[in-house]
């Protein structure tokens, strides 16, 4: 029992969880009309075919994509290739779509990973700084700081940011180059802004639950008994105070980053053309791409059960008094 047995049951209901979205997903594709379908019968029609032409065109289609098949094998079909990763063809890219979303991965990581390090290392420590400095200038000056890259739009502030250090004064490049090595200073200055921009929209919520936690621990007991014992600011600050602070943070923190990944990633790829999953979610919509619609839908989804799982296990780190027998 214990951890193992919560952890095994986690990973169950997270399969149980997948499982009910695919099939959810399959019985909306299965109801909403084909856009291949209708894409070739418009074309018939516009070449000047005949009734009989178009739903000649609508069967030779729905043959060469399966769609003529019993409904159970097709559902059979769809959610094995979905747990083989198995996802389909991209038309608009021209290659698999697990592919597809691997190559997009690639550039979204180059920015999403230092930009969710410096939000975990950042937030919780501004958020103690303005706690251990209630109502002075330093709680003030802080607090404006988090909330200013709350409060302005991600993509304004990152063309603003464009505009003044990629045109006035020609320290990034305007473009980004896709080509440049990972671990390069060229890199580094490309995708700086990027990471700016997202780590000062992020900071703002975990800071402001950050302050409000930590300040109901300055005045515990175990606080003051160790300041009656001379232990130093830095150690009550960073172990008795930080820490704790963090199981509660733990939660709104996972939430924050999930919704910024999925939304705000979309429109600072857009803005810094960035060839990631933002971009290529953007891209899969516009075109009508179904396969990497779903291709991204899956992968935000099992994002989504992954961190939701490591939030819970993060707990036990964080705050052993939590038992999971129970749970």
């Amino acid at each position: 029992m214990g951890i193992g047995w919560y952890i095994t049951r986690r990973v169950v209901w997270a399969f149980i969880v997948t499982f009910i979205i695919v099939s959810v997903t399959f019985g909306l594709l299965a109801a909403a009309p084909n856009p291949e379908i209708s894409r070739a019968a418009t074309q018939t029609a516009l070449q000047g075919g005949d009734p009989a032409e178009i739903q000649e065109t609508k069967e030779r289609i729905r043959q060469l994509r399966g769609l003529d098949a019993p409904l159970h094998q097709r559902y059979t079909d769809y959610v094995t290739g979905v747990y083989t990763l198995n996802w389909g063809w991209s038309e608009s890219r021209s290659q698999p779509v697990t592919e597809a979303i691997l190559e997009a991965l690639y550039y979204t990581a180059q920015y999403s990973i230092p930009w969710t390090l410096l939000v975990i290392l950042i937030g919780p420590v501004v958020g103690l700084y303005s706690s251990a400095n209630r109502y002075s200038w330093k709680d003030h000056a802080a607090t404006g700081f988090a909330f200013f890259g709350y409060a302005i739009p991600n993509f304004f502030f990152g063309i603003i940011l464009l505009l003044l250090f990629g045109v006035q004064l020609e320290w990034i490049p305007i473009i980004y180059n896709p080509d440049v090595p990972v671990f390069s200073i060229e890199n580094a200055r490309q995708l700086a802004i990027p990471v700016f921009v997202l780590v000062t929209g992020s900071i703002g919520g975990i800071m402001r639950i950050s302050r409000n936690e930590s300040t109901s621990f300055m005045t515990a007991d175990f606080v003051k008994t160790a300041n009656a014992k001379g232990v130093s600011k830095l150690r009550i600050y960073g172990r008795h105070v930080l820490r704790p602070t963090m199981v509660p943070l733990s939660t709104t923190m996972v939430g924050q980053l999930l919704a910024l990944f999925i939304g705000s990633s979309l429109l600072v790829e857009i803005v810094f053309g960035i060839p990631g999953i933002g971009r290529l979610s953007y891209r899969a919509i516009i075109a009508q791409d179904t396969s990497v619609v779903l291709g991204f839908t899956f992968f935000f989804t099992f994002v989504a059960t992954i961190s939701n799982l490591i939030q819970d296990l993060v707990y036990t780190v964080l705050d052993p008094r939590i038992d999971f027998d129970d749970r």
